[in-house]
């Protein structure tokens, strides 16, 4: 088509009214089957220039994004493709890679549609050539949903069977008090037994009493296996979205950072990156304060003098210290939460994620078990490095969004 259209415009001046009638009609129909091709596109497509203003789109990438107004009453090149678009996250990251003249660049992101459910766009830019220069950008909007589901499921499924060893495991703890319930049972059976044969002889009351005890005790036992198995089994309500963790977790920090300060406890949130990952808010929430009061916690056991509030004119170094520090290593999202309280030991390290286990007087011990809930259903890992007298760190890794095209640099 592009050579016939080439000799066409070198001869056109040689044309008759009739053939040049005839040639506009067979461009037009040219130009509906482009159209149509741009239409019937599982993708959406969005066509900017140089300096990435709205030259073409299909109708998929109107329903896909929200535009702030109708796309067909847009003059083709007057407006920046940026300005148009509802949800900022895509906004910035379509500006960001006009500001830095981005070839090659993609990402996901989660949007919240009409009726409230989640949707899961990748918005891939490559560039658009002619003669061998770079025109413009090719914008394409795909609907990853149903993978970011399948992936979520799968999760949930390793999960499931990591509960059929916690299971068995549960299985086995039961098995012992019921042993022993059986036994004193039989054995306070035996006793009623022999006291009908004796005339209805009852034996001694602390014998009975020392036998229902027994069977008291391992009752409560159970009851507490079962409440710790149902804890750990009950699943997490989350509801995954794009999210920049660093962001969040640094307006968080504004809701706890004055009540440190007035404990004489610094606060620092630090982060090397903007990247955005799988992930609750209301439960980050969760986890962020979880772990900062326990660090608030672990830092006035350390220092008597945190626990008297600071006044407001007293000036100099904070005494206590809590970071959150984020950063990306090209793989994992990692979130490293310290501080410079009184540390644990290693069988606290190694008990502090279980079901009721607790170190504190008032605690229930079951913070930490919900932050390790949590983290696993962001598909992430955490890890516990501490020592006593200087401090504890948290890791937090979750996987980072992967595309699977890959792009030129």
């Amino acid at each position: 088509m592009r050579g016939y259209v080439k000799k066409i415009t070198q001869k056109i001046d040689k044309f008759s009214r009739e053939q040049l009638s005839s040639l506009l009609e067979d461009m037009a129909g040219e130009i509906e089957n482009y159209d149509s091709i741009m239409e019937s596109l599982s993708a959406g497509i969005v066509i900017v220039d140089k300096d990435y203003k709205l030259i073409q789109n299909n109708r998929i990438a109107e329903r896909r994004l929200n535009f702030t107004q109708h796309l067909d009453e847009t003059v083709p090149g007057s407006v920046y493709l940026w300005e148009i678009i509802e949800d900022s996250d895509i906004a910035d990251f379509i500006k960001n890679c006009a500001q830095k003249g981005t070839t090659n660049s993609a990402e996901d992101f989660s949007v919240v549609s009409e009726n409230g459910s989640v949707r899961f766009l990748n918005i891939q830019i490559n560039p658009l050539v002619k003669k061998c220069d770079m025109c413009g950008r090719v914008i394409l909007i795909r609907d990853v949903t149903d993978k970011k589901n399948q992936d979520l499921l799968v999760h949930r499924m390793e999960n499931m069977a990591n509960l059929t060893n916690l299971a068995a495991g549960m299985a086995h703890d039961i098995k012992n008090p019921l042993g022993a319930i059986s036994i004193h049972i039989q054995l306070v059976q035996k006793a009623l037994q022999k006291a009908r044969e004796n005339n209805d002889k009852l034996p001694a009351k602390k014998f009975v009493e020392d036998h229902i005890d027994v069977v008291n005790e391992e009752i409560e036992h159970l009851n507490r296996l079962v409440m710790d198995f149902l804890f750990a089994v009950r699943p997490v309500n989350a509801t995954l979205q794009l999210k920049n963790p660093a962001l969040l977790i640094k307006n968080i920090a504004e809701f706890f950072t004055a009540e440190f300060n007035r404990f004489n406890v610094g606060v620092e949130i630090t982060s090397s990156t903007d990247q955005r990952i799988m992930l609750d808010e209301k439960l980050l929430r969760e986890v962020i304060m979880n772990l900062s009061q326990n660090a608030l916690s672990a830092i006035k056991s350390r220092f008597p003098e945190c626990n008297i509030e600071r006044k407001s004119e007293e000036q100099g170094a904070f005494l206590g210290l809590f970071k959150i520090d984020c950063s990306t290593d090209g793989i994992k999202y990692v979130i490293k939460i310290s501080d410079n309280g009184c540390g644990m030991s290693n069988q606290t390290v190694s008990r502090i994620f279980e079901p009721y286990y607790t170190t504190k007087a008032n605690g229930t011990g079951l913070g930490m078990t919900m932050v390790y809930k949590i983290v696993k259903e962001f598909s992430g890992e955490i890890q516990v490095e501490s020592q006593e007298g200087r401090g504890t760190i948290f890791t937090l890794t979750f996987p980072l969004p992967q595309d699977n095209t890959k792009l030129l640099k």
